[in-house]
C-alpha cells in the first residue's frame, strides 16, 4: 500500500510547478523480500547462531580430557558466551534501528566466523572462555537484525509465519546442535567442530548477502546514546520486570537441564541422544497448536505453560530414567509455548517501547541460558536439580500471574517507559 505524506490538494515546488496530490504525496511502497529463499536462509542461520550456546554441553567431557580438568568446571564455556550474548542483544538492537539491518548482517557474520575459528584454537581453558564471550558478542548481531528485518520487509500476510519459524528455530537450536556435536565429536573432535561452525558462517553470509535486501533510508536524531535511554525503565517496570524474572528461570531450566543430563551419567552415549532428539517432535508440534492456544488469554497461557513444565519436572525427580523420554517431551513442549507467550506477554505490556522491551526480552533469555550450566552444576545430582527446577518453574507461572493483577493494568503501566522511548527516539 502506498503511503500519503501530505493531505493538501497541491504543492507548488521551489521551481514553481504546481503538481498534484498524488504526484507530490504519494511515496512507493518498500520492496518485499521473496518469502521462500528469505525464511530458508534466516532460519538456518538462526540454528546456527544460537544453537551455539549449547554446542559446548555434549563437548564437555572431550574438552576435559583434552586440558586435564573436570567438565563441571568448563560449565563456564556456555556461561561466558551467554554473557557475551546477552549483552550483544542489548548493544545491538538499537544499533540497527539507526544503521541498519543489512548493515548488522553483513558485519556480524564474518566476525562470528573469525571467533569461531579462535575458539577452535584456544590453548587453555581460560582462552577458551575469554573467547566464547567474545564469539557471542559477535553472534550476537544476528537475532536483533534478523527479526527486525524480517517485520519489516516480509510482506505482512506471511509476516507472522516468518518470525515463528525463525524464532522456532532459536529454540530448536539447543537440541539441533547438541545432538549434531555429539554425533560428530568422535569423527573431528571438539575444535574440529567449532571449524565447522565458522565455515557455516560464511556460508550463512553468502546466502544473506543474495537474499537481504538493501537497508532502507534512515534518520537518525539525537546523540548515539539516546538509544538506551528506555532501557532501566523498562528493566524494572513492575509488570515487565515479573516477566522477566520468568523468562529467566524458563531458560535456566531448559538449559540446566540438558546440561545436567551430561554431567551427571543419566544415561549412556546413545541414551542421551535419545533424551536430546525427544524435544524435536514437541518443538514441531507446538507451533502448528498456537493459532488455537491463542484463545487463551496470554498471561493465564503462559502461566499454565511454565506450570505444566513444573509438573513435568517433579515427576521425573518422582521417577527417575524409566519415563525420562516421555517426560523431556511433554517439558519441550511446555518450554516451546511457554517461550513466544512471553514474547507476547511483554510485547502487550511494553506501549510503544515494545522493540526495546523484545530486547530486553532476548536478554533476558541469554542471562537464563548462561545461568543454566551453573544451576546445574550446583545441585550436585539429577534428581535434586530437577526438584529446584520444578520450584523455580512454578515461581515463574506465579510471577506472571501476579504480573497480571489487577485484572487490566498489564498495559497501562508501561505508559511511562514507552514515553521515554518515544523521546529516546
Amino acid at each position: 500500500m502506498a503511503t500519503t505524506n501530505a493531505v493538501s490538494t497541491g504543492k507548488t515546488l521551489s521551481t514553481g510547478k504546481t503538481v498534484s496530490a498524488t504526484e507530490a504525496t504519494i511515496t512507493p511502497p518498500a520492496p518485499t523480500a521473496a518469502f521462500g529463499r528469505t525464511l530458508t536462509a534466516f532460519a538456518l542461520t538462526a540454528v546456527l547462531a544460537s544453537g551455539q550456546l549449547y554446542i559446548v554441553i555434549p563437548l564437555l567431557h572431550d574438552m576435559a580430557t583434552g586440558w586435564g580438568t573436570s567438565p563441571g568446571g568448563l560449565t563456564w564455556l556456555v556461561t561466558a558466551f551467554g554473557i557475551g550474548y546477552g549483552a550483544g542483544f542489548l548493544v545491538f538492537g538499537p544499533l540497527s534501528d539507526r544503521y541498519g539491518r543489512r548493515r548488522l548482517l553483513m558485519l556480524g557474520l564474518p566476525l562470528a566466523a573469525l571467533t569461531s575459528v579462535a575458539v577452535a584454537l584456544s590453548p587453555t581453558p581460560e582462552v577458551a572462555l575469554a573467547l566464547r564471550a567474545v564469539q557471542g558478542l559477535a553472534v550476537a548481531m544476528f537475532p536483533p537484525a534478523a527479526l527486525a528485518y524480517l517485520a519489516e520487509r516480509v510482506e505482512p500476510r506471511r509476516r507472522v509465519v516468518a518470525i515463528a519459524a525463525v524464532t522456532g528455530a532459536f529454540l530448536a537450536s539447543a537440541v539441533v546442535l547438541q545432538v549434531a556435536a555429539q554425533v560428530l565429536v568422535d569423527a573431528i573432535g571438539w575444535r574440529g567442530l567449532f571449524l565447522l561452525s565458522a565455515a557455516g558462517y560464511l556460508v550463512a553470509f553468502a546466502g544473506m548477502r543474495a537474499v537481504v535486501l538493501p537497508d532502507l533510508p534512515r534518520e537518525g536524531s539525537g546523540s548515539l546514546l539516546s538509544v538506551y535511554r528506555a532501557l532501566p525503565g523498562l528493566l524494572f517496570h513492575r509488570v515487565l520486570g515479573l516477566r522477566y524474572l520468568a523468562t529467566v528461570m524458563l531458560m535456566v531450566g531448559f538449559v540446566a537441564v540438558y546440561t545436567g543430563l551430561q554431567i551427571y551419567g543419566v544415561a549412556s552415549s546413545s541414551g542421551l541422544l535419545m533424551l536430546r532428539a525427544a524435544g524435536l517432535p514437541s518443538m514441531v508440534l507446538v507451533p502448528l497448536l498456537m493459532p488455537w492456544l491463542a484463545r487463551v488469554a496470554t498471561t493465564l497461557r503462559t502461566a499454565a505453560f511454565l506450570a505444566a513444565g513444573a509438573l513435568a519436572l517433579a515427576a521425573v525427580g518422582l521417577t527417575g530414567a524409566s519415563v525420562l523420554v516421555l517426560l523431556l517431551a511433554v517439558y519441550v513442549a511446555a518450554i516451546t509455548g511457554g517461550l513466544p507467550s512471553l514474547n507476547e506477554a511483554v510485547s502487550a505490556g511494553a506501549g510503544r517501547a515494545r522493540g526495546t522491551a523484545l530486547s530486553l526480552f532476548s536478554f533476558a533469555l541469554a542471562v537464563g541460558g548462561s545461568a543454566g550450566p551453573q544451576v546445574a552444576a550446583a545441585f550436585g545430582g539429577f534428581t535434586p536439580l530437577m526438584y529446584g527446577l520444578a520450584i523455580g518453574m512454578g515461581l515463574a507461572a506465579l510471577a506472571v500471574l501476579i504480573s497480571a493483577r489487577p485484572a487490566g493494568s498489564a498495559a497501562r503501566p508501561a505508559a511511562e517507559p514507552a514515553t521515554s522511548a518515544g523521546q529516546a527516539a
